[in-house]
């Protein structure tokens, strides 16, 4: 009279194989969504007009292999600074001192609110608007050190400092709200208690809500990654020049050859793009683990029951567990 179900382990008298309900619409639908893929992909390789040859031809050219580098660099060094940045803004916008909060709540709002391209822009004129950087007494002609802006923007590569001040400073305004959403994330239980066991509040930060606001900042973080990593085609505003984009652009000025060089600018940003995004899952599982493992404890306990009991013993048990949490609660 019982059927015992070998997926689930359970005992329940009287079960109804249940079939599943037949669903033509789908099959249909991806029927004609692969006719239209396959439709563009014979489009992409017979049109002539996107020039395979030259593709192959430049696309591990010495230029837009140099390209690639300059592109990880400022990629990855606006990055770092902007999490810096994003992570001193977040711990001001929480702090109880108004100057403090009205400071980090300007930067936000200012950067946030402009485009970047016009930012990049401004970044690229600065050594007119600012032609020397000193340090001295505030509100007087004494000087201790000096230094001209126009020297100091070459200092790596022509325009390259202008371009990473400018990706870093625009990108710390979007990460430093990434930033807090993450730390309001955290109950304030865990830093109340921290308190009580006498850890500092910058010992509380680091040791305690960010270890935990991790789960909650890497997903939007890694997202961020690759936008930046795209937005490096504007730095040609400041201008600087050896980026993947303007390296791509100026072959194809040179050759009067511009589609096949947009395509090889494509296919090196989707490599790029695709080896962040495995080490950005990467980063989520490990900074997750905890919260999964728990998660899947708590979901093997449900599903798990005792073989010789019946169905409605391990039901009574789970009431009772259940009522005791409620209890505990």
């Amino acid at each position: 009279m019982t059927r015992r179900n070998q997926s689930d382990g359970l005992d329940i008298p009287g079960r109804i194989k249940a079939r599943p309900v037949h669903r033509p619409g789908s099959l249909v639908a991806g029927i004609i969504v692969a006719l239209l893929a396959l439709m563009l992909v014979d489009g992409m390789v017979t049109n002539k007009q996107f020039d395979w040859p030259i593709v192959w031809k430049y696309l591990f050219n010495e230029h837009v292999l140099n390209g690639i580098g300059w592109t990880l660099v400022l990629t990855v060094t606006s990055m770092l600074i902007a999490i810096v940045l994003a992570i001193v803004l977040a711990v001001m916008r929480k702090s109880v001192n108004a100057v403090l909060r009205g400071v980090s709540w300007f930067w936000i709002w200012f950067f946030r609110g402009t485009p970047i391209y016009t930012q990049l822009v401004f970044w690229g004129l600065f050594a007119v608007l600012v032609p020397k950087l000193t340090l001295g007494v505030p509100f007087t002609d004494i000087h201790f050190w000096q230094m001209d802006t126009a020297q100091l923007n070459k200092v790596i590569a022509p325009g390259f400092l202008a371009a990473m001040i400018g990706l870093a400073l625009n990108e710390s305004a979007y990460l430093a709200e990434i930033v807090r959403a993450g730390l309001e994330a955290v109950d304030p239980g865990q830093a109340e208690a921290a308190q009580a066991l006498g850890m500092p509040h910058s010992m509380i930060m680091r040791r305690v809500v960010l270890p935990q606001a991790m789960r909650i900042i890497v997903p939007p973080t890694g997202n961020e990654v690759i936008s930046m990593l795209k937005t490096t085609s504007l730095v040609s505003a400041v201008p600087f020049s050896l980026e993947l984009q303007f390296a791509t652009d100026a072959i194809s000025h040179r050759i009067y050859k511009p589609i096949p060089l947009l395509i090889v600018a494509c296919i090196w940003y989707l490599v790029i793009t695709s080896v962040l995004m495995v080490v950005q899952a990467w980063l989520e599982r490990y900074f997750g683990k905890g919260f999964n493992a728990s998660r899947a404890a708590d979901t093997v306990e449900g599903l798990r029951t005792d073989g010789h009991a019946s169905f409605d013993d391990d039901v009574k048990k789970k009431a009772e567990h259940v009522g005791f949490l409620g209890l505990n609660a």
